[in-house]
C-alpha cells in the first residue's frame, strides 16, 4: 500500500505498507518513487522531482524522468543515499 501528497519542501510524500508480505513499513522504497515519479512529474510539469518517505527512518529519492518509452511508459532514474541492510554471497548450484 502506498499512501502519498503532495508536499510542501519536497515534490511529494509517501509512506510504504507492505503487510501481506511481512513488511509492516518500509523506511524508502525506491520501486514505489518509481511508480510516483511519473505522476507528480506530470502533475507539477517536472522532468525531475523529489520525494520523501515520512517512515520513522525516512529519506529522500530524486527521481528524474526520461523521455524514452518502454511499455508506453516514461522510464525512471533514482538518486538518493543509502545505507547497507545486509551483506553476503548467494550460491546457486
Amino acid at each position: 500500500v502506498i499512501v502519498c501528497c503532495k508536499g510542501n519542501d519536497f515534490d511529494f510524500l509517501s509512506r510504504f505498507f507492505g503487510p501481506k508480505a511481512g513488511i509492516p513499513e518500509d523506511p524508502v522504497t525506491g520501486s514505489a518513487h518509481c511508480l510516483l515519479a511519473p505522476y507528480f512529474g506530470r502533475l507539477l510539469n517536472k522532468n525531475t522531482v523529489v520525494g520523501r518517505q515520512e517512515s520513522k527512518r525516512g529519506g529522500s529519492v530524486e527521481c528524474k524522468l526520461h523521455d524514452d518509452l518502454r511499455d508506453g511508459k516514461r522510464t525512471v532514474t533514482i538518486m538518493g543515499s543509502a545505507i547497507f541492510a545486509s551483506n553476503g554471497k548467494l550460491l546457486m548450484k
